[in-house]
């Protein structure tokens, strides 16, 4: 947001938020008309532009997913940190510009007679609007950048681009309404130059605007890719092309750096920045960070490949929910999920840091339901252990396994792991001791008496034997004898007589407390009395079936309010808030705890666990 928006500040169709393509309406149908129902349209020009449209949104999505690709940038990034909620919320109509040059094309193949049957591409066209552009576009551009940065229309426009001072591809388009007419001034000029010679061709539409795109991304992408060697074997092209950290400069410093896309404009006008050169030399040095931490994810379902932060960022942004974009996108979904089972290795996703510490989300290529796949389970403890043992050679501090990479039958919990490689420097976490911590204090203090569903799980043993020394009656839903009996030697000898083993929910009819750790039906869960509060680690959680009761959510935590360059949800977790587990090995790390923390959970260490939380500033959602 500018600090003082002016006049025509927001785009005409900003009320339509994601329906705001349907102002493209008049281009459909004029190209539908023209193709299908014999109608005129001079050049087929209507259909050109919806091309051109949806072309520079690929570009535009493919810059993004090059920037946030963890294999590619880290090496050579400007600006260390990452991007903010704040920051992606602002920027997240980028495309508005894709709109607003469309319509604008439109008018003007509309109203300019001479950009009417255009003719066939010629290398003459494309050079006398590359001329062009060099030209008059630039220098026009350069004073108007610097226009901008007048008090006045600053704060009434500009600097709303100015808020990211930290910048990614996207952030070139992110303009008010105001300021990109005025870009539209400047950027007409080679069209109408080209259509005045009788040069101008439907090719080089598509060329000119697809060049602009890429090189306009390119300097916002806040990596260095360009090698020093280049400007040194050649020093004449500083003056000719841009680089990111040339531009990036200019978000940092503000007042240097204005030139479009040829810094000769910024030598000439006394705007060049000293630091140019010093900074693109630092950039390309290559940097490697030590990561501390890592958590091992993997995709639940196939819609949840595009949540990945580099391939739709502001998808990743929000909790993941299925909307109709994501129905829409199901083939792109489908195609990524193929690609993403073929990849033979555990790849990281993202990152942020907390104190100094680099901490990074790795993901398996696999879904929820592999996991379920007798075949499918060998290879995926290969993938895990492949990735424990990249994350010891790399120095990493504290391994967190994820959701189903820690399932009991598939490697115990992690122990698996232990067993063939006992020499681990890294400490191997599953988290669930926090995860137990919090599903115990959403429990009321007073309760006395509780109904367990999953009860001889990993998480059911703990909290059944935990409540059990506390004094609290527990209903422990299993048909396996053998199975509650091992757990109930357990409990301290002289509790035991409070944890009783019940084989159908209608013996918890009277019981308002279910913690639910297995699946239940709607039949099962109508035996729950009115009231009910449903404490739920189920994946995935409970149909909420009854209007009379509560649902719980999955365990989490917010994260500590310390923590930087977080940008994207953990699934359907809201903003800041990351699974227990996660928050359990962040607090293994932060506490510096050598033990390693696999297979059954440590009852004592509960409360001593969630007491760490607190210290380091983790906080009940």
């Amino acid at each position: 947001m500018a600090t003082q928006p002016g006049p025509l500040y927001e785009f005409p169709w900003h009320s339509l938020g994601g329906y705001k393509y349907l102002v493209l309406a008049p281009l459909v149908a004029r190209a539908i008309d023209a193709n299908f129902h014999g109608g005129k349209d001079p050049d087929n020009f209507s259909l050109h532009l919806l091309i051109a449209s949806a072309l520079r949104l690929l570009v535009g999505m493919a810059w993004m997913t090059v920037s946030r690709w963890p294999h590619l940038v880290p090496r050579y990034k400007i600006q260390r940190k990452g991007v903010t909620f704040k920051q992606m919320d602002r920027e997240e109509n980028w495309d508005d510009y894709i709109i607003l040059n469309a319509l604008l094309g439109f008018i003007f193949h509309e109203w300019v007679p001479r950009f009417q049957h255009l003719g066939p591409c010629t290398g003459s066209g494309l050079l006398i609007t590359a001329l062009i552009h060099i030209g008059p576009a630039e220098f026009l551009y350069y004073w108007l950048h610097r226009l901008l940065h007048h008090h006045s229309l600053y704060s009434k426009y500009h600097s709303h681009h100015h808020a990211s001072f930290l910048t990614e591809p996207v952030t070139a388009t992110v303009h008010p309404f105001m300021e990109h007419l005025m870009y539209a001034a400047v950027f007409v000029v080679p069209f109408y130059a080209t259509c005045l010679m009788g040069c101008a061709s439907v090719a080089g539409v598509y060329a000119y605007m697809l060049a602009f795109d890429l090189l306009n991304f390119m300097g916002h992408c806040n990596f260095e890719f360009f090698p020093v060697s280049l400007f040194r074997a050649f020093p004449f092209l500083k003056y000719l092309i841009y680089t990111p950290s040339f531009h990036s400069l200019h978000h940092t410093q503000v007042h240097t750096n204005f030139s479009l896309f040829m810094p000769i404009y910024d030598y000439l006008g006394g705007t060049w920045d000293p630091n140019s050169d010093a900074l693109h030399e630092a950039s390309r040095t290559p940097k490697r960070e030590q990561v501390e931490f890592v958590f091992l994810a993997h995709g639940m379902t196939i819609p949840s490949v595009l949540h990945m932060p580099f391939f739709l960022p502001y998808f990743a942004s929000k909790p993941f929910a299925i909307t109709a974009q994501q129905i829409l996108l199901l083939p792109i979904s489908v195609t990524l999920c193929l690609l993403y089972w073929a990849f033979a290795a555990a790849f990281p996703r993202s990152y942020t840091y907390l104190r100094g510490k680099r901490l990074e989300s790795w993901g398996i290529p696999r879904l929820g339901f592999h996991y379920f796949l007798w075949f499918e389970q060998k290879q995926i403890n290969r993938l895990i252990e492949g990735a424990i043992l990249k994350a010891d050679k790399q120095g990493v501090k504290v391994f967190t396994l994820g959701a189903l990479n820690k399932n009991e039958a598939l490697n115990g919990g992690g122990t698996a792991f232990l067993k063939h490689h006992p020499d681990l420097r890294l400490r191997l976490v599953h988290g669930n001791t926090l995860t137990a911590a919090v599903i115990l204090q959403e429990i009321s203090p007073d309760a006395k008496e509780v109904f367990l569903a999953g009860a001889t799980s990993k998480l059911g043993r703990a909290i059944a034997i935990y409540l059990a020394s506390k004094g609290t009656r527990v209903l422990m839903l299993t048909t396996s004898k053998e199975r509650f009996e091992a757990i109930r030697s357990e409990a301290p000898a002289e509790k035991q007589h409070l944890l009783v083993q019940v084989t159908d929910c209608k013996h918890a009819a009277h019981c308002r407390e279910w913690i639910v750790g297995k699946w239940l039906t709607a039949k099962q869960q109508s035996h729950a009395p009115k009231g009910t509060y449903f404490h739920q680690f189920v994946v995935p959680p409970l149909d909420e079936v009854r209007g009379d009761c509560v649902y719980g959510k999955l365990a989490a935590m917010r994260l500590p309010k310390d923590i930087e360059g977080l940008n994207t949800c953990e699934l359907q977790l809201q903003r800041g808030v990351v699974h227990a587990c996660h928050a359990g090995g962040l607090v293994h790390m932060l506490e510096g705890w050598e033990h390693h923390e696999v297979g059954a959970i440590d009852v004592a260490r509960i409360d001593v666990t969630w007491q760490a939380a607190m210290r380091q500033g983790f906080s009940r959602v």
